[in-house]
């Protein structure tokens, strides 16, 4: 009797410890939805206001998996004022992905505005790729003018040289605008400042004078629309328009100079190669002859011997010698003092 009594006492007291452990977890969970209640009744009130239909549980999830449940709601709120249809898995997939869902929902809203044709996946992608996708239909609205060449990044004109040899310095100015369907790989407006600059040099160079540049500057700007250089790019060209042209330098007239130069500088190296062949010449002559005069003794010697040559001749030969020594001694003009 007396273990019964004891084992319904311990069960009473395990079913009180289990009740109070199941009460405290129950608190804990109710304190727990209450803060997450206080935390996100602003938000989930503002959403039921603006009927952007963003549900507790939602924010809750969003909450758990780190998402700004600011940014997604108050976007989505945005979206839904516009008149557009979002849902908040879709913002809320395109923050985890690291894009700029703000920036995305904006675009959205310009481009419905200005009716042109943007879905959410192409605006996703072009955030997702690095282009600033709101810039891109502010530009496709509101086109923009691009100083070619840039001045920050070059000394500000395009220098060319038409045939007759004098240079001229082109100002450009570029209007462009985005093009959205080539915005995901198309060049940069870099791009488009190296071609115009290109084909300025190139309308320049093939004009037979300058002078027929100066009167007519608009047909560089035909020249370089024909050739299509916004081919591939992120932009329409709309106009290129000619902002400044000045004359340079006679550049013909300098590389004619620098040529009759480098001319005399190689008739001079012809010159003295050919002074020193002489030079060279002369002095194998002499030494030909001082070689000749060193065989005349032998040859007198021999003579000698052989009685072909007598001591009388000898004598008048040294005679003629001596006498040709005095006609060149008088015959050369005196120092002056």
């Amino acid at each position: 009797m007396y273990n019964l009594t004891e084992t319904i006492v311990a069960a009473g007291n395990a079913v009180n410890t289990v009740g109070m452990a199941l009460l405290v977890i129950l608190l804990l969970v109710v304190l727990v939805f209450f803060l997450l209640f206080l935390k996100f009744f602003r938000l989930w009130l503002q959403a039921r206001l603006s009927r952007a239909d963003v549900k507790f549980s939602e924010l809750i999830g969003m909450w758990l998996r780190k998402v700004d449940t600011r940014t997604i709601v108050l976007s989505k709120i945005t979206a839904v004022q516009a008149g557009l249809t979002l849902t908040t898995r879709d913002l809320e997939s395109h923050y985890l992905a690291g894009g700029r869902v703000p920036n995305v929902v904006r675009a959205l809203i310009a481009a419905n505005r200005a009716n042109i044709e943007l879905s959410l996946q192409t605006a996703t992608a072009i955030d997702l790729a690095g282009r600033d996708i709101l810039e891109a239909v502010q530009t496709s609205v509101n086109p923009r003018v691009i100083d070619c060449p840039d001045p920050e990044k070059s000394r500000g004109t395009v220098d060319a040289v038409a045939q007759d040899g004098i240079q001229l310095r082109a100002k450009a100015r570029v209007t462009v605008r985005a093009n959205i369907e080539r915005l995901i790989g198309g060049a940069t407006e870099e791009t488009i400042i190296a071609r115009v600059g290109e084909g300025i040099v190139t309308t320049i160079g093939s004009a037979i004078t300058y002078k027929s540049v100066l009167e007519n500057p608009d047909d560089i700007s035909k020249s370089v629309l024909t050739k299509g250089l916004d081919a591939g790019t992120a932009f329409e060209i709309l106009s290129i328009d000619i902002a400044d042209v000045d004359v340079g330098d006679n550049i013909g007239a300098q590389l004619q100079a620098k040529q009759a130069e480098a001319d005399m500088r190689r008739a001079k190296a012809e010159a003295e190669k050919r002074r020193a062949m002489a030079v060279a010449r002369e002095q194998e002559m002499r030494a030909l002859v001082v070689e000749n005069e060193s065989k005349v003794p032998l040859a007198m010697a021999e003579a000698f011997r052989q009685g072909n040559l007598g001591i009388m001749d000898y004598y008048r030969i040294k005679n003629v010698g001596a006498d040709t020594d005095m006609r060149q001694s008088i015959a050369k003009p005196k120092p002056k003092e």
